[in-house]
């Protein structure tokens, strides 16, 4: 091998190198407020306000966070608040996931009279903050009856409100060949045909990440659940959490709180990790074009 050759392979390795050890330090300071948490499950109000540390002080760790977390509430445990979560998160995955890639595909592969204004008033709502909506949904959904019922959390799903997934499908759509789209014609598919036995395999990867996405913000969604449900027992695992923090006559107990959302959690990073690898191939895709 030349000179040359050498230096560069070396000049290659040298860069990944500082690119590994960059990409590591960033790593470790987003993921550390996360590390963090899960050791302060283990501390007591003292710790948690005097030490930056992960790790409580030798012999001062405690387990007694983690029982009173699950015991979340009064009258529920964790269980309970993790199945009304779950009541209206599945039905927003199914609805979010559906009515997006009608939408998208309707956009991405059909000629109509003022398509370029509906793809632009897609991406006018992208821009819009969700916030923006709330009272007139609140009215819409009181006049509907949907008020304190699960319904008004994911009814919104079933029309493809959230434009941001519409414009990720369209992206990812726009970089299959229509070929496939006309050979399956030719052998008599109609549209609906064509998307569900031609297109949506290919769009395992962003139909996946949309699923994903759906539910994670699902998990956190704080403010719906607090606008639309008034029962205590349709509260969500969001309103549980914000229960522990107690009010201005009690004595917070920090280390319970950092254990809940620690066993909050769980299913969340489960979920993420095991369909992480959708993820980046959707966000890849999606940047190309037709």
């Amino acid at each position: 091998m030349s000179e040359a050759n050498l230096r560069t392979v070396r000049r290659a390795k040298i860069n990944a190198g500082i690119r590994y050890f960059i990409l590591i330090v960033v790593g470790l300071f987003m993921a550390y407020p996360l590390i963090w948490m899960i050791g302060s499950a283990f501390k007591n109000n003292f710790d948690i306000f005097n030490s930056v540390a992960i790790l409580p002080p030798a012999g001062r760790g405690t387990m007694d966070n983690y029982p009173e977390a699950w015991n979340i509430s009064r009258n529920h445990n964790m269980l309970f608040y993790y199945m009304n979560t779950l009541r209206f998160l599945i039905p927003r995955v199914i609805f979010q996931v559906i009515s997006c890639t009608l939408t998208a595909y309707a956009i991405a592969r059909f000629q109509f009279p003022g398509k370029k204004i509906v793809f632009g008033l897609v991406m006018l709502t992208l821009l819009m903050p969700d916030v923006a909506f709330r009272i007139p949904v609140f009215f819409i959904f009181r006049d509907m009856n949907l008020l304190d019922t699960f319904a008004s959390l994911y009814v919104q799903e079933m029309l493809a409100v959230n434009s941001f997934f519409v414009f990720m499908i369209i992206q990812f759509m726009r970089t299959i060949p229509r070929d496939l789209d006309e050979a399956a014609a030719i052998d008599g598919c109609g549209p609906l045909r064509i998307l569900m036995y031609i297109l949506v395999p290919v769009l395992r990867p962003i139909v996946i990440t949309t699923a994903l996405l759906t539910f994670m913000w699902g998990s956190n969604d704080f403010l719906g659940p607090l606008i639309y449900l008034n029962s205590p027992n349709n509260q969500v695992l969001a309103q549980a959490l914000r229960g522990l923090m107690g009010d201005v006559d009690t004595l917070t107990n920090y280390g319970a709180i950092f254990a809940a959302a620690t066993i909050a959690i769980i299913p969340v990073l489960a979920v993420f990790f095991t369909c992480s690898r959708y993820f980046v191939q959707s966000v890849t895709a999606s940047g190309g074009k037709e």
